[in-house]
């Protein structure tokens, strides 16, 4: 008997401490959980701390109330000026009512398949109507918070608050970007022909003129020697004139000497030994003797 009744307080006890963990539970910080019964939602608890719901009748689900990311696949646009793009988009959001997120979407997975939709059609209807220029400056911030508040409209009926959305990337097409970039190629060798060609030009003007000033300069040089080459050789005339007018043998002798020097070493020559040529090459006549003085060659 007394066996029986301990394994009964042993039971009572168990089923006491089942009780009592299964109706008490943790909300975190980053948490908020919803109490359900039989599926059917009951009240909502956004403060962290132990609650208590009652047991075996009702359960708990919890939802992160902490900014979540969207990272969705990115999309081909087409803008305003029909141009290709294909955009790159991320959004941040944040469970701010989570009875109205549990009734439409339950989960995250569903709620970030629905975000996704939303930023896609949103985002193409922006992007419809800017043209790819505007989208690269400073009016990209605009553009993105046009697409943020539209979001942010249609996703508070999914209990949730968008707080950014922004394009992370915005890029033609591949094969738009390799026509792009064959046209653009095509462009810089016709501006460098052009800027050889207007190159090749200038160096020719720029030769020719070089030449003609090489053909003024010479033939100035040119003259100028010309003109100081017959100053030189009629000043050396003038001083050879009148170094042989002072002694005109001497004259004679030294002209003498420049024949025998370039005539005598090229040829042969048959002379008589009374030849005047030779007049300075014959021996020294004796010295007269009446008047004491040698007779001077050729006399």
């Amino acid at each position: 008997m007394k066996k029986n009744s301990l394994a009964l307080i042993g039971i009572l006890a168990g089923a006491g401490l089942f009780v009592l963990y299964d109706s008490l539970f943790v909300v975190h910080q980053t948490a908020q959980a919803i109490v359900m019964q039989f599926g059917d939602p009951l009240r909502v608890i956004k403060e962290s701390g132990l609650h208590f719901k009652m047991p075996l009748l009702q359960n708990v689900v919890f939802y992160d109330k902490r900014m979540l990311d969207l990272d969705p696949p990115s999309e081909r646009l087409i803008l305003a000026d029909q141009k290709r793009i294909e955009v790159d988009t991320f959004t941040r959001f944040r469970i701010t009512d989570p009875l109205t997120f549990y009734k439409t979407v339950t989960t995250e997975t569903q709620a970030r398949s629905r975000l996704g939709a939303i930023v896609t059609s949103t985002t193409r209807r922006v992007l419809g109507n800017a043209t790819l220029p505007t989208l690269l400056s400073a009016e990209r911030d605009v553009i993105m918070n046009q697409i943020r508040e539209r979001v942010n409209l249609e996703a508070q009926a999914l209990g949730v608050d968008v707080n950014d959305v922004r394009i992370r990337r915005a890029d033609l097409p591949d094969e738009t970007s390799q026509s792009i970039y064959a046209r653009m190629k095509s462009e810089r060798e016709r501006e460098a022909r052009e800027a050889r060609a207007q190159g090749q030009e200038l160096a020719q003007q720029i030769r020719s003129r070089a030449d003609r000033e090489k053909v003024v300069l010479l033939a100035e040089a040119q003259k100028k020697a010309q003109i100081l080459r017959g100053e030189g050789e009629a000043e050396a005339f003038r001083i050879w004139a009148e170094a042989n007018s002072r002694d005109i043998r001497f004259y004679d002798f030294y002209r003498a000497l420049q024949f025998y020097r370039s005539s005598l070493g090229e040829s042969t020559w048959v002379l008589s030994p009374n030849s005047d040529l030779l007049r300075y090459l014959r021996p020294l006549p004796a010295e007269d003797e009446t008047s004491g003085r040698k007779k001077a060659p050729g006399s």
